[in-house]
């Protein structure tokens, strides 16, 4: 924005340096900074604004253009009728079955679960075998 050179800017250092002298430099720097901190502030308050504007303008001839496109698809297609009966749930699945008159047999509630695999027992002190331990004791 602003093209400054190194030159410059030490020349405008030591003029300051002369005129406002090395006890007073401090405090005017500070002061300098406080009002260029401000004025960034308003500068970035204004680009904010004007970004926000932006952004609104753009959303509302985005949205003109997809009315205009929604409008267009609906002249080409227009419905061609009433939509289909939406199609009833399935029965809920906890619900009871239908009485039955005869009782069920005994067996058929004593039947043992299926199990996929012998289940292994050991006594209490004995580890599981480990994937470096195969269960063969007779290597040890």
């Amino acid at each position: 924005m602003f093209d400054i050179a190194p030159t410059e800017l030490m020349l405008v250092a030591i003029v300051a340096l002369i005129i406002i002298g090395p006890k007073d430099l401090p405090k005017a720097m500070r002061f300098v900074g406080h009002w260029v901190g401000k004025a960034r502030s308003v500068a970035r308050q204004f680009r904010s604004g004007f970004d926000a504007m932006v952004r609104e303008a753009e959303l509302a001839e985005m949205e003109k253009k997809w009315a205009e496109e929604n409008a267009r698809i609906m002249r080409e297609h227009p419905p061609t009728g009433a939509l289909p009966a939406p199609v009833p749930a399935p029965a809920a699945v906890d619900t009871p079955p239908p009485a039955s008159p005869a009782p069920e047999t005994p067996a058929e509630n004593d039947a043992p679960p299926v199990m996929v695999e012998q289940p292994v027992t050991r006594p209490d002190g004995d580890p599981a075998p480990g994937p470096s331990d195969s269960g063969d004791k007779s290597a040890s």
